[in-house]
């Protein structure tokens, strides 16, 4: 039995489809209680610092290093860390408490696969510094040098949004949309640098020429950016490391060159889904999650402001069970995009007693669940009620990291009858299990406004004019 197994306690509200599946939410709380519980347990803290500068504290509660389970501590810091690499992002991790903690978590980056995944992701391209992991009896100050974005409305602005099979541009005057396209394109499948760069130059040529100037430009595309420069991208897969470096690495610097100078701005398309939800709404404290392919996901403050954080939810853990589902990238188990997407549902085709072909793409899948869940279905209805536990269990997760009152959920999984039915399991996971958290905690979902307001539209709102 693993050290950490007596924390894996089923939870109220079983999955329906998945009676396996150990909620992070629950194992964390079964945790902290234990070490709380031997009136002296450990307070560690966790610090991560970005490119920048931008530190984030963490504090958590860790079993003494005499309780007969503390050996668990490791598997629940790397678990921690874990969330905070892909939910903040950074480079370096700082650990207090006991040294063989951090000794440990080192060690994990070095000898695990998944942990090398991480060391890799974060050290290596999107940070372009080793991933190192610090022992220290003091927390690096805490600090952001994050430049909040969005939300500015004034002069000419073009906006653009850029996906996977189309890109859409929009031109903005003093706040109103005056022109919107949406081209199809194919930028997955090309290796030349100068489709990408054409494109979106086409695309910006038009949206210019329905404005008198233009003052600003924003963007929103798949994918990790950093400070303007994607990292990590399925946009541009096809193109090949050197080529990537040469060009890729610095195209949105060479668009902004190309029209003069003027402040330009790209953030990851999560963000701007959150961003363009929350002026939707009228609402901060927005958390949203799109359940398309994988599982993407943006955050707005308190303030009304998005972050430099990566909000990478499809790679945190939000299940702690040994045998959980595995990503086949990472090569890790439990994380987010195992839960929160069609991987999902096809994932889950087999357990409720649907026959489909195996080799049946994911939208095909998804669009056949979907046809059984309008006939009434019930298989197709059981897929939806054990994605709403996912949901519901995996929020309260994220709610000791997000202060979130508003969670905005969005995507194909949730187009269609099924949606509410997922939107229903998850409500009853937080009042069941955390009702603290179902008083605090508002969904919804996209309405008409949003979507006529539109990523393209909300992107244009990030650069602020120079004065």
């Amino acid at each position: 039995m693993h050290v950490h197994a007596p924390f894996l306690t089923p939870p109220r509200i079983v999955a329906d489809l998945d009676p396996g599946f150990r909620p992070a939410s629950v194992a964390v709380r079964n945790f902290e209680a234990a070490a709380e519980a031997t009136g002296k347990a450990l307070q560690l803290g966790i610090a991560i610092e970005q490119a920048d500068g931008s530190t984030f504290h963490f504090h958590r509660k860790f079993l003494p290093l005499d309780h007969p389970l503390a050996e668990a501590n490791g598997f629940f810091l790397e678990r921690l860390a874990k969330f905070l690499l892909w939910s903040r992002g950074g480079w370096r991790l700082a650990v207090t408490g006991p040294s063989e903690l951090a000794d440990g978590l080192r060690r994990h980056y070095l000898d695990a696969e998944a942990g090398r995944f991480d060391a890799d992701m974060m050290g290596g391209r999107v940070y372009e510094k080793p991933l190192t992991v610090e022992h220290v009896s003091e927390l690096p100050p805490e600090r952001s040098a994050t430049q909040s974005l969005g939300r500015h409305w004034d002069g000419c602005r073009i906006g653009f949004d850029l996906g996977g099979s189309d890109r859409k541009v929009s031109a903005v005057r003093e706040g109103e949309p005056v022109f919107t396209e949406e081209t199809v394109w194919d930028p997955i499948k090309q290796a030349d640098p100068a489709y990408h760069f054409d494109g979106i130059m086409d695309s910006l040529r038009k949206a210019a020429a329905h404005l008198p100037r233009v003052d600003a430009i924003g963007g929103s595309a798949a994918g990790v950016y950093v400070n303007n420069r994607p990292k990590v991208a399925s946009l541009y897969r096809a193109v090949p490391p050197e080529l990537f470096q040469s060009h890729i690495k610095n195209l949105f610097f060479d668009l902004k060159a190309a029209w003069g100078g003027i402040p330009f701005e790209v953030a990851n398309d999560g963000e701007i889904t959150a961003l363009a939800g929350s002026m939707s709404l009228g609402k901060n404290a927005v958390l949203g999650i799109a359940m398309g392919t994988s599982t993407a996901a943006g955050y707005v403050t308190p303030e009304g402001n998005i972050t430099s954080w990566l909000n990478e939810l499809a790679f945190v853990p939000v299940d702690y069970r040994d045998e959980g589902p595995q990503c086949e990238w990472s090569r890790d188990r439990g994380v987010g995009s195992q839960y929160f997407s069609q991987q999902c549902l096809s994932r889950l085709v087999p357990a409720a007693g649907i026959e489909a072909d195996p080799a049946l793409p994911l939208p095909e899948k998804l669009k056949l669940v979907q046809k059984l869940m309008a006939a009434g279905d019930p298989r197709a209805r059981r897929i939806y009620a054990t994605v709403g536990t996912y949901l519901g269990y995996g929020l309260a997760h994220f709610a000791s990291f997000y202060d979130c009152r508003h969670v905005l959920v969005l995507g194909r999984v949730m187009t269609g009858d099924g949606g509410s039915v997922i939107l229903e399991g998850a409500r009853a996971v937080l009042e069941t299990e955390f009702p603290n958290l179902a008083g605090t905690i508002e969904f919804h979902t996209p309405d008409e406004t949003s979507k006529r307001h539109g990523q393209a539209v909300a992107a244009a709102s990030l650069p602020r004019l120079a004065r």
